[in-house]
C-alpha cells in the first residue's frame, strides 16, 4: 500500500503530501489545474523517464518520494538492499533542472532507475488515459490470461522461452554447418595444397635471411672475384718481376732489422713493421684462397634463386612474412580439423535439436493446457463484471488459435465483444468504443484479482482519469467497481466524473492559483463538507446551488 506521496518543484506544484488511505483514493481538480502532475510524479518514483523542463521555474531540482508498507515477501526478496530494522519502502526521485541527470534512492541508499522500475512493478500498477487501448494489443491480452494462469505460468513461460533461445540457436548452427560441409571438399583440397606448400618450402626466418645476403653476393661474383685477385696480385704478384707490396715491406724490415740494438726507437718501429709483413702476408693469401672459393661457387645461384622463389611466393599469398606464413599454417591445419569433423558435429546438432524442439513442444503444450482452462474462467469472469458496468447485455469470450511456437508458447489470444444485442462478435479492437474499453479493462482487472495470487496483485492500482467518455449511471457503475475494488487493494484515481468521486474512502483536491508567479497549483486532503462542495463544483454549479448541494449531499450518502 502507498501511504504517502511527497512532491516538491514538479511543474506547477511546488510542495505536496498526500497521505493515502486503504481503499478508494479519488483525486480531483478543475481541468489544467495539475491532477496529471501527481500521475507523472508516480511515474518518476516508478522508473519513469524525466522529460525536459519538469522541474519548477527557479527550483534547482525536484523531488519525489513515496512511502509503501513493506510485506514480509519483498522483504526477503530485497535482502541486503534494504536495512535489517527497515519498517517500510522508501522510492525517491531527484531531477535536476540543469539537464535530464537524475538520481534514484531506495530507503536512502543510492539506487538505480531500473532498482525503481523493477521494485514499482511490485509496489504500483499504473492505468493512464489512454492505457485501455492497450488491451487492443495482442501482447497485453496474452499477459491478462497468463495471469489468471496459476502460480506455475511465469516458470512455464520461462522454460518455453529458454527452450524457443536455444533451438533457435541450435538451428543457425545446424545450417552453419549444412553450409560448411557443403564447401568442405572443395576447401579442404585448397588447405592440404597451401599446406604441401608450405611444408615443402618449410619456410625459415633466419635461412631466409642469409639466403638473401647470400644472392646478392651470388649477383656480384665477377666483381668480386676480380677485386680479391687484384688485393691478391698487389700484395704477392705470381710474378718474380714484380717485387709486390709484400715483398718490399720485407725489404724495408730487414733494414731496420740490420741496425737494431742501437736506438730503442727504431727498434719499435722496425717490430711493427715486422707485424705489417706478416700481416700482409696473411691477407695476400686469404684473398687469393677467397677468390679460389667464389670460383668454386660459380654454379649455386641458380640453387639460391629457386629456394628465395619458393619462399617469396609464399610470402606473396599469406601475409608479407615468415612468422605471418607460419601463422596461416597453423589456421590452416586447424580449420582443416573442424572441417574434418563437420559430419560428426552436423549429426551431434541434428540430434540436439531434435531434442530441444521436442522440449518447445512439451512447454508449449503445457501453456497452451494451463490457458484453455484460464481462458473460459476469464471470460465468465469479465461478463459478470460487465454486468456490474451497465454492460449487463454485452458478450465476451477469450478466444484461443495456435501460431508457429515462440518464446511466448503456440498460442495467440482474442478477446472478443458483443457490447449490444444481436451484434455479432467481433475483436475488442474494432468493436469496443472508447468508453467500452475503459469499462472493459476495469472488468478485467477487477475479475483479474480472482484466482491464485500472481505477482503484483497486491499492488496499488492508480487509474489516471480512465473514466473518459462515460456518465450518467455508466460512470456510477465504475465508481462501484473501483470501490469494490478497494475493499481488497488501494486504489488511488484521478477523475472528473463526481459519481466515481462521491465514492471515495479520501479525496484530494488540486487547485491551481494563477495570480502566483509562476503558477502554482496546491494539493490538499478535503473533510466533509469540502469533499461536497467539491462535488457540488464537478456537477457544473456554483457553491451556493442548494439543488445543486442537495445533489451532491444525497451522492455521498448513497456512498
Amino acid at each position: 500500500m502507498l501511504c504517502e506521496l511527497n512532491v516538491e518543484n514538479l511543474l506547477l506544484i511546488e510542495r505536496a503530501q498526500l497521505r493515502l488511505a486503504p481503499g478508494l483514493n479519488v483525486l480531483t481538480g478543475e481541468t489544467g489545474a495539475g491532477k496529471t502532475v501527481l500521475a507523472h510524479a508516480l511515474d518518476l518514483l516508478l522508473g519513469g523517464r524525466a522529460r525536459p523542463g519538469i522541474v519548477r521555474p527557479g527550483a534547482s531540482e525536484a523531488y519525489v518520494e513515496g512511502v509503501f508498507q513493506l510485506s514480509e515477501a519483498l522483504r526477503e526478496e530485497l535482502g541486503e538492499r534494504l536495512p535489517v530494522d527497515a519498517q517500510e519502502i522508501v522510492l525517491a526521485r531527484r531531477i535536476d533542472a540543469d539537464g535530464p541527470r537524475t538520481r534514484a534512492y531506495l530507503n536512502g541508499r543510492v539506487a538505480t532507475v531500473a532498482d525503481l522500475r523493477d521494485l514499482g512493478a511490485r509496489l504500483v500498477s499504473f492505468y493512464g488515459q489512454h492505457e485501455h487501448r492497450k488491451l487492443t494489443l495482442a501482447g497485453a491480452q496474452m499477459q491478462i490470461l497468463d495471469n489468471l494462469c496459476g502460480t506455475e505460468q511465469p516458470a512455464r513461460l520461462r522454460a518455453c522461452a529458454e527452450a524457443y533461445r536455444t533451438s533457435e540457436r541450435l538451428l543457425a548452427e545446424l545450417e552453419e554447418l549444412r553450409e560448411l560441409s557443403r564447401a568442405r571438399e572443395r576447401e579442404l583440397d585448397l588447405l592440404d595444397h597451401e599446406l604441401a606448400e608450405i611444408d615443402d618450402a618449410a619456410p625459415d626466418e633466419s635461412e631466409y635471411e642469409r639466403l638473401l645476403v647470400a644472392r646478392e653476393r651470388l649477383r656480384r661474383l665477377d666483381a668480386l672475384c676480380s677485386a680479391a685477385g687484384y688485393g691478391a696480385q698487389g700484395l704477392a704478384p705470381d710474378s718474380a718481376e714484380d717485387p709486390g707490396a709484400v715483398a718490399l715491406l720485407a725489404a724495408a724490415a730487414g733494414r731496420l732489422d740490420a741496425v737494431a740494438g742501437v736506438d730503442p726507437v727504431l727498434d719499435a718501429l722496425a717490430e711493427r713493421l715486422g707485424a705489417i709483413v706478416v700481416e700482409s702476408g696473411d691477407l695476400a693469401a686469404e684473398l687469393r684462397d677467397y677468390g679460389e672459393r667464389l670460383a668454386g661457387e660459380d654454379g649455386s645461384l641458380d640453387e639460391v634463386e629457386q629456394r628465395l622463389a619458393a619462399t617469396e611466393r609464399l610470402l606473396r599469398k599469406h601475409g608479407g612474412s615468415i612468422a605471418a606464413v607460419l601463422a596461416y599454417a597453423e589456421h590452416a591445419r586447424a580449420r582443416r580439423e573442424e572441417l574434418d569433423g563437420v559430419q560428426g558435429a552436423l549429426a551431434q546438432t541434428d540430434e540436439r535439436l531434435t531434442q530441444t524442439r521436442a522440449e518447445l513442444d512439451r512447454q508449449v503444450e503445457a501453456l497452451r493446457q494451463a490457458r484453455e482452462l484460464a481462458a473460459p474462467r476469464l471470460a465468465a469472469a469479465v461478463r459478470e463484471q460487465l454486468a456490474a458496468l451497465a454492460m449487463a447485455d454485452a458478450e465476451f469470450d477469450v478466444v484461443l488459435s495456435a501460431r508457429p511456437p515462440g518464446p511466448g508458447g503456440g498460442d495467440s489470444v482474442e478477446l472478443m465483444i458483443a457490447p449490444n444485442p444481436g451484434v455479432p462478435a467481433g475483436p475488442l479492437r474494432e468493436i469496443a468504443s472508447g468508453g467500452e474499453l475503459s469499462r472493459v479493462m476495469l472488468a478485467v482487472i477487477t475479475a483479474s484479482t480472482c484466482g491464485e495470487p500472481q505477482i503484483g496483485q497486491q499492488a496499488t492500482l492508480v487509474f489516471d482519469e480512465i473514466d473518459a467518455g462515460i456518465g450518467g449511471h455508466t460512470a456510477r457503475a465504475v465508481g462501484e467497481r473501483l470501490r469494490a475494488l478497494g475493499e481488497t487493494r488501494q486504489v488511488l484515481c484521478i477523475t472528473h466524473l463526481p459519481q466515481i468521486a462521491s465514492l471515495g474512502a479520501r479525496h484530494f483536491s488540486v487547485v491551481k492559483d494563477t495570480s502566483a508567479d509562476p503558477t502554482l497549483a496546491t494539493v490538499v486532503q478535503l473533510s466533509e463538507p469540502e469533499v461536497v462542495s467539491e462535488l457540488v463544483r464537478m456537477l457544473g454549479a456554483e457553491d451556493a446551488d442548494k439543488t445543486a448541494r442537495r445533489h451532491a449531499r444525497d451522492l455521498r450518502k448513497a456512498a
